[in-house]
């Protein structure tokens, strides 16, 4: 079953709806529009992590996120993820009830894999990131894109085993424009189906991405159209859950991509 996880970033600088949904009643708003729209997931992030952005304190970051989890969990049965890398921001994330934490460092900060790992419920992506989000994308550089990102998440997903936190609990994401230039994040979608020999869900995130600006030269908010291309490319190559900001035409493409892998019609 394919799902789709709607992105909802309460900050005021994410590259893509930075500032449109750090007000608690827009955020709200938001997150049940999506979810009537079909999303099956909400990730609220309250730290963007684009190049150059600036660093939040876990203090702020505690501050944006979890009343808006709240708020949403009051209001929606829905299953919501937290975008966060802070240990103490995942704790009380799962004191909400999030069903995912969602951790473009996979866990490498410092308590994370301890926070994850006291609860027994809780599911976690692993992302791929070269680098740090503020300088990640000066001269990324692989000798083979494809087979370093998956001996990296092989790598962290066997130091979730050691730390308690079972196989069936981890979601992977290879990590498209974290520390990659344009020619590796299209090698790593080409070849994407590779990455399902590491046993484990994909989690996959194009929308919006300058990877697709970089081809059909048009600003973010005109890039719906080549989104939808990207999570349906994900989709036929083996991805579980696509993350996006436009829920209610991709939830619609992956209908119809479910459509085609099952042979016939939903």
């Amino acid at each position: 079953m394919l799902h789709v996880m709607g992105i909802l970033n309460v900050t005021p600088d994410s590259f893509s709806d930075g500032g449109r949904f750090n007000g608690r009643d827009l955020a709200l708003r938001q997150a049940l529009q999506m979810v009537a729209d079909g999303a099956h997931y909400i990730d609220v992030g309250g730290e963007s992590t684009r190049p150059g952005a600036a660093a939040v304190s876990v203090q702020e970051e505690l501050d944006r996120v979890i009343p808006v989890l709240e708020l949403i969990a009051a209001e929606s049965p829905v299953a919501l993820s937290v975008d966060t890398c802070k240990a103490a921001v995942m704790r009380e994330a799962i004191k909400v009830g999030v069903r995912m934490v969602n951790d473009v460092k996979a866990l490498r900060d410092d308590g994370a894999l301890a926070a994850v790992a006291e609860s027994d419920k809780v599911q976690v992506c692993l992302m791929h990131m070269q680098g740090e989000p503020r300088t990640m994308q000066q001269q990324p550089s692989y000798d083979d894109v494809v087979a370093e990102v998956g001996a990296f998440l092989a790598q962290r997903v066997s130091a979730c085993e050691q730390a308690g936190i079972a196989r069936e609990r981890i979601f992977l994401d290879p990590g498209f424009g974290f520390g990659k230039s344009v020619g590796h994040n299209y090698q790593l979608l080409r070849q994407l189906e590779q990455l399902q020999s590491l046993g484990l869900p994909l989690l996959i995130g194009l929308s919006r991405k300058s990877m697709l600006g970089a081809v059909i030269d048009r600003p973010v908010n005109e890039r719906l159209a080549a989104s939808i291309a990207a999570a349906t490319i994900a989709a036929m190559k083996g991805a579980h859950i696509v993350r996006v900001h436009d829920v209610r035409e991709t939830v619609d493409a992956m209908r119809i991509v479910s459509a085609t892998i099952a042979g016939e019609g939903i």
